[in-house]
């Protein structure tokens, strides 16, 4: 019988530590003295735990602590479910902002661009931006197209302008060895529009694998 009963011990601790840290309302709070919020919002000021559970019962709502923390704790008289219902909402809000924020992906650029597949380029960065991801653009000089610098940071420049309407370039372009790269990040979710896709569809982002073709490069290396 022991045995059993510490093993249900064992599994009642385990269980308590895995449900993250809980909101206590009403009887739940057993400090004497609470520092007490209106359901308007209101400071009411220091009162004891059992008249402002008289008060939030008055008006048929729970008296939730807030703030647990500070001496004495603060609570609000409100709808506990409702409550909640916001506190899980604005922490999934702020983990997918974190999330977006940390993702960055790569759309590569030529110097020596074809139309086409510049705006193929421009789709693709559009599409990682209206996700909420960073893009980070970055042009490749391969062989003698170093000599043509000034004319990639163009390519570049006309890329960030082009996707104005849905990012904004967190610096300058950057020439380093044979790269120039820029970060954009993306604009306001509300802000976010479409012009070179139709529309985004839901799937994951995929990191830009299209690179130049192998014939721009043996081009170079002929010319060398």
């Amino acid at each position: 019988m022991a045995n059993q009963s510490g093993s249900g011990a064992g599994r009642g601790r385990y269980q308590r530590q895995n449900r993250g840290p809980q909101v206590r309302k009403n009887e739940q709070i057993r400090v004497p003295e609470v520092r007490l919020i209106s359901p308007e919002g209101k400071q009411i000021g220091v009162v004891s735990k059992d008249e402002a559970l008289r008060l939030a019962r008055s008006v048929n709502l729970d008296l939730v602590e807030i703030a647990a923390t500070a001496r004495p704790p603060v609570c609000r008289i409100l709808d506990f479910g409702k409550y909640m219902y916001e506190l899980s909402k604005k922490q999934k809000e702020t983990k997918a902002k974190a999330a977006s924020a940390s993702r960055i992906k790569e759309v590569k650029f030529r110097v020596r661009i074809e139309g086409h597949d510049y705006t193929t380029k421009l789709r693709r960065a559009e599409e990682f931006l209206y996700k909420g991801a960073k893009v980070k653009m970055t042009l490749s000089f391969r062989g003698r197209e170093m000599e043509y610098t000034d004319l990639g940071m163009e390519v570049v420049r006309k890329a960030a302008t082009d996707l104005l309407h849905i990012g904004s370039a967190d610096s300058e372009p950057k020439l380093a060895g044979r790269n120039i790269s820029m970060i954009l990040s993306p604009l306001p979710k509300h802000k976010r529009v479409l012009k070179f896709n139709s529309f985004v569809d839901d799937r994951e982002l995929e990191d830009d694998d299209e690179d130049a073709d192998d014939e721009d490069h043996e081009d170079d290396e002929d010319q060398d």
